[in-house]
């Protein structure tokens, strides 16, 4: 019987029995595929003419890959919502003039508190300047300052003068005046005083104020 034929070189048992190979050995990575302006010459030309697309922020991820919002910078100044703006008079000339304006600030006093009595009479005139600013004493007993409000406190009840002396000086200021004010026909009543219709400038009455507001009312 003829002899068998000895196997391929190429075949399993071949390659086992090189000791020079490695069966296990990994492969080379495959070298990455060249970017498009390698492929194409005119990807680089047209690149450059596109528009600038903004880099990626919080707002493009999902809601559960998002993270928090980025903090603005610490800063030692305070912010314009924290300054205390202070409004400043045009001139130091604190006399009468042909206007003034008039603000009346109100305490509570009753058995809670909730019925308004005059607390304080402010009169400044057209360069912002007080002309007359007085407390005045209540008849009743105060229930409630109304601080944050009013910016009155007990102290000032030590230098009130009594109601009918204000009233008196304040009509003798306003006399002859154009009066200006917001709501004025409260400060009128707290006064127990009245002023001619023509000569009164009511900025809760001004048209574009009240546009602004969002009301509108008529029949005044």
């Amino acid at each position: 019987m003829a002899a068998e034929a000895a196997p391929p070189p190429s075949s399993p048992s071949a390659a086992g029995a090189n000791p020079g190979r490695n069966p296990k050995r990994k492969r080379k990575p495959k070298p990455k595929s060249a970017g498009p302006s390698a492929l194409n010459p005119n990807w680089a030309q047209l690149q450059s003419k596109l528009p600038q697309r903004p880099a990626a922020t919080h707002l493009g991820k999902r809601k559960h890959d998002a993270g928090p919002p980025p903090q603005p910078p610490a800063s030692s100044e305070p912010s314009p919502a924290e300054v205390e703006v202070k409004l400043e008079p045009t001139s130091d000339d604190a006399s009468l003039t042909k206007a003034v304006a008039i603000d009346c600030e109100m305490v509570g006093v009753g058995s809670d508190g909730s019925k308004s009595a005059l607390g304080r009479v402010t009169v400044v005139n057209s360069f912002g300047n007080v002309v007359y600013d007085e407390y005045v004493r209540t008849v009743e007993r105060i229930v409630d300052y109304r601080t944050r409000i009013s910016g009155i406190r007990p102290k000032h009840m030590n230098k009130a003068k009594e109601f009918w002396v204000v009233q008196k000086e304040v009509a003798e200021l306003i006399k002859g005046r154009i009066l200006v004010g917001h709501a004025l026909h409260n400060d009128l009543k707290v006064l127990l005083l009245s002023h001619p219709k023509k000569d009164i400038r009511d900025t809760s009455e001004y048209e574009i104020f009240r546009r602004l507001d969002g009301r509108e009312r008529g029949g005044h």
